[in-house]
């Protein structure tokens, strides 16, 4: 394995790379996406008997859009000699000036959707007949999803699991998030919503989930010479949500209560580019789909806020990707060295020999053994387009 280089040796690789890690520090999507109002519009939405269009208040800019944007394309990438990592630095740079634009337009309807879209993509025919494939199958007869848990007994739940891992993140409780859990890769914290009730299996999918992959991806990327592994390869979602899930699937955790759950976000994203309102895209799920309202609720809210955000359909393409790659005995190692997406791993094995990047030094336990005892979510996984 060649040394770690340098900074002289690529003293332009590792200028750029430094500048673009002071700049995107300000631009986290995940504060400013989640509603500051969630309960109480949820309370108008179901009061109103589901004919209401909530309105979603957000937090407070706190960069100069303008400003950004000319300093991230004033990097002289030209100064960088490797046409491959000039290239990834080059879609780096777009793809955070879209998160930017992204940003700026939250809460602001379809020109918030549109950035989304640049952002994110919407899902392809494919990936709604996947959807629709799960969707035949039952989720009846699972055991340990009863929300019995509160927040406190979830906080030692992960206080107690991350001991199994060689870092320290901080822990913090929050009213403002849409997810039951998240991870702020920024401050390294781990974020649990405050009022939610946690089953025994959700306790052991998002431990997996959020410590077991996107903690660990992001440890990993802060031990990497380069930035960019921390901060974030262009598309690096679709693979970071599915190895995510995938640390599920091989935990034992994913049930079918969850994969169907990550088919309805798909059907819910495909519902925006139908132009359908949060009561339409509601109602789809609810009254067509019999989802339970408050589940319905929270997927129509995660998939509109902002005024369309389509991120959540790819948790499923990811999960497809991550489990075809691992199928193939390739080495699920690479895509833990960070926040990195897997149509650049040609550039990651460029980056390892030349000493730009090391192997990952915390590896998703979850991995080591396949623990996953429902043969449906093999035959359904094994199926999917």
């Amino acid at each position: 394995m060649p040394s770690i280089k340098t900074t002289t040796e690529f003293q332009d690789v590792f200028d750029i790379d430094s500048n673009l890690d002071r700049l995107v520090k300000n631009i986290e999507l995940l504060n400013y996406i989640n509603p500051l109002n969630i309960s109480v519009e949820k309370k108008k939405f179901f009061s109103a008997k589901y004919n209401y269009e909530p309105e979603f208040k957000y937090p407070k800019i706190k960069f100069n859009g303008y400003k950004l944007h000319r300093l991230f394309f004033s990097q002289r990438l030209e100064r960088i000699e490797d046409a491959d990592i000039r290239q990834l630095y080059e879609d780096i740079i777009y793809e955070y000036s879209g998160l930017i634009e992204c940003i700026e337009t939250i809460g602001q309807g379809r020109k918030f959707y549109y950035n989304s879209l640049k952002s994110f993509g919407t899902p392809t025919e494919n990936d709604i007949e996947n959807a629709k494939f799960i969707l035949r199958f039952d989720d009846v007869d699972e055991a340990d999803l009863e929300p019995i848990h509160d927040v406190d007994y979830a906080k030692s739940y992960f206080e107690d699991y991350a001991k199994r891992y060689n870092f320290k993140y901080n822990l913090k409780i929050s009213n403002n998030i849409s997810a039951a859990a998240m991870v702020l890769n920024n401050t390294q914290t781990l974020v649990l919503r405050k009022n939610h009730k946690f089953s025994n299996n959700q306790l052991k999918v998002l431990a997996n989930h959020e410590i077991g992959v996107h903690m660990v991806t992001t440890f990993n990327g802060l031990s990497q010479p380069l930035k960019v592994f921390s901060n974030g390869f262009p598309n690096n979602v679709e693979t970071q949500e599915g190895l995510a899930v995938y640390a599920e699937y091989m935990s034992g955790s994913l049930t079918m209560f969850r994969l169907r759950e990550l088919a309805f976000r798909v059907i819910a994203a495909d519902s925006l580019s139908k132009g359908y309102s949060f009561a339409d895209t509601f109602d789809l799920l609810h009254r067509q789909y019999k989802l339970e309202r408050n589940k319905a609720f929270s997927i129509t809210q995660r998939i509109h806020r902002g005024g369309g955000f389509t991120k959540d359909y790819l948790y499923l393409t990811g999960l497809r990707n991550v489990y075809k790659y691992a199928k193939q005995e390739n080495d699920l190692g690479k895509l833990l060295m960070g926040k990195v997406c897997m149509s650049y791993l040609p550039t990651i094995d460029k980056l390892l020999d030349l000493g730009l990047a090391i192997p990952p030094t915390h590896y998703t336990d979850a991995y080591e053994t396949n623990s996953n005892t429902n043969s449906n979510l093999d035959f359904i996984l094994s199926g999917l387009k």
